[in-house]
């Protein structure tokens, strides 16, 4: 768990610098993001975030009104460069296949450099379904979902992609096979994201015989 190594002492840390307002905004946000993947949203107050950061839990509302401002920013952020990345993708044009094997290997670029952004995603999408203030999530969600179908149905014209696949079927299977390997795959482990899309490429064009 991200947590800070030392308590804040008069608005300073012990034995350095004062923080500028910039830099606590995104430790508070990196520690939310941590929490709320490991522990759940619900199951997080913004005193854990708090203690988590080394700051008083007080001084919390300084930087953020609410634990679901937090939410707010860690998911906004996550889903608009997302998006963008994807949207780049499709600008560019040109063979459909190499454009959905960059598709895949932002996604799991994504994973490896936002873990704790991508599993806030996965896991509370859902919840947040109808709650004021976050339609955004579900809008997003369907952009994002519009440009793998439209990508996808460009590989079926050009000849990549199997004529008799159901491109949004094959679009759910691919996106809950690539976003879920978050709650397995590790930054420090034995394989990169790089080698993990290589593997899931292979796997999706070869099969496995």
């Amino acid at each position: 768990m991200v947590v800070a190594k030392s308590r804040e002492q008069g608005g300073k840390r012990e034995g350095g610098r004062t923080p500028s307002r910039a830099d606590r905004r995104e430790q508070l946000l990196a520690v939310a993001a941590e929490l709320f993947a490991t522990r759940g949203y619900a199951g997080t107050t913004t005193r854990d975030i708090a203690e988590a950061a080394g700051i008083l839990a007080g001084s919390i509302y300084h930087h953020f009104p609410s634990k679901e401002a937090l939410l707010d920013e860690i998911l906004r952020t996550f889903l608009t460069r997302l998006y963008d990345r994807f949207a780049g993708v499709e600008r560019q044009g040109g063979d459909p296949r190499e454009a959905l094997i960059n598709l895949i290997k932002i996604s799991f670029s994504c994973i490896h450099d936002t873990p704790h952004a991508v599993a806030v995603y996965q896991n509370e999408s859902d919840n947040l379904a109808g709650e004021k203030g976050f339609a955004y999530v579900a809008d997003y969600s369907l952009r994002i979902e519009q440009i793998w179908l439209r990508v996808m149905t460009a590989g079926q014209t050009s000849g990549v992609v199997r004529p008799d696949l159901d491109v949004k079927l094959a679009y759910l299977f691919i996106r809950d096979a690539v976003w879920s390997s978050v709650r397995w795959y590790r930054a420090k482990g034995p394989l990169q994201s790089d080698n993990v899309a290589d593997q899931y490429l292979k796997l999706l064009y070869g099969g496995l015989g």
